[in-house]
């Protein structure tokens, strides 16, 4: 590939996310400086009239697609239309628009929830297609395998060079910790620090916590301790234990979010269509990139790790009627490491991070 020069102008979708945050840095700190972004309420992406003007009046040269519909299993499994068509519209919205106005390089951001729930282990990018889905992000599963697909056809019919990449699990500053569509590490840190206030009697610490971070229903900046612990315990939060959806049994694989952009970055500079494509046979297909770090942990495991971090005192209990999703979901990230990347930040090292940046940010 020919150098990128640094003034190239870059359109980050969901720059403001846990993922286009990370690369908006990522992407700074390599000299670049001309980066686009806009909030959802500047610009609404599920709005086709107003992608396309953003696309006639910024004319971005390189497109990052960051931007998309997410949330935790409860989510997932709740709200399953708005995951699917939100998802494919943004997707469409944005790079049909990139292509219309000639954009040549994308960088599509999907999940490696695409893979069958009874992949092979570890789960290389060709187990896409070759057995039925998890029930529980399907919708959101098969608008991510349209997007990977939108864009590999794009390349193949009009010569794009749009490369998807598939992250496992991740997490990292500017992470969602909402406690109703947050995903499984972020619930999980929030639930325990907000468990260990309680256990501590801690009135203030919890009001701040719960102004910062709203739960629908709760005046926390009014409410006494009994009507906060009474709010959180239908979370499965309480003083003396915390009670968790599922086993805790599931294996699952975690990447920070930092280490996910960089990775990112680097396909998005240094990897082209063409290079992926050529180790393909007659069939060039799946040719997206799985990014991960090739390391998993149980539920459990990966609860007993925050509740040390944390702090926690009291006792996890797992409630086995709740489902507990894919059992093992692991990434074959050997096409990733043949294209000159591998992870830096180790899952136990970035969960102290993780919780340095949460107890500043409720400062704020």
């Amino acid at each position: 590939m020919k150098d990128i020069n640094k003034d190239t102008k870059i359109y980050i979708a969901g720059h403001r996310g846990l993922v286009g945050s990370a690369i908006m840095r990522n992407l700074r700190e390599r000299g670049f400086t001309n980066l686009v972004g806009r909030s959802h309420a500047e610009l609404d992406l599920l709005d086709p009239v107003a992608v396309r003007e953003f696309f006639d009046a910024e004319r971005p040269e390189m497109v990052v697609l960051a931007a998309a519909h997410v949330g935790g299993i409860m989510a997932n499994s709740t709200q399953r239309a708005d995951f699917i068509f939100r998802n494919l519209q943004i997707q469409q919205n944005v790079i049909g628009e990139a292509w219309h106005h000639g954009i040549q390089k994308l960088l599509f951001l999907g999940s490696t929830c695409i893979y069958p729930r009874d992949a092979p282990q570890p789960i290389n990018e060709d187990a896409l297609l070759t057995s039925p889905l998890e029930y529980t992000n399907e919708p959101y599963a098969i608008a991510k395998i349209a997007g990977l697909k939108l864009c590999e056809s794009l390349n193949l019919q009009y010569g794009t060079d749009y490369i998807a990449v598939m992250p496992t699990n991740l997490y990292g500053p500017n992470d969602n910790f909402d406690l109703v569509n947050s995903h499984v590490l972020p619930a999980m840190m929030r639930k325990m620090h907000l468990a260990r206030l309680l256990n501590a009697g801690d009135l203030d610490g919890l009001r701040v916590d719960l102004c910062r971070r709203p739960v629908a229903g709760l005046d926390a900046a009014v409410a006494t301790l009994d009507e906060i612990a009474t709010a959180l315990s239908s979370f499965g939060i309480h003083a003396d234990r915390l009670e968790l959806w599922g086993s805790g049994r599931p294996l699952r694989e975690f990447l920070w979010s930092d280490d996910m952009a960089d990775a990112s970055v680097h396909v998005l500079l240094n990897v082209s269509f063409a290079d992926v494509a050529a180790t393909c046979g007659a069939e060039v297909r799946n040719t997206h990139i799985n990014v991960g770090s090739g390391k998993e942990i149980t539920i459990a495991g990966l609860a007993e790790t925050i509740r040390e971090t944390v702090g926690f005192p009291g006792e996890i209990r797992w409630d086995s009627t709740k489902p507990d999703g894919t059992p093992r979901k692991l990434c074959d990230v050997s096409r990733l490491h043949s294209l000159g990347w591998r992870h830096k930040v180790e899952l136990n090292e970035g969960i102290g991070r993780l919780y340095q940046w949460y107890l500043q940010s409720i400062r704020q």
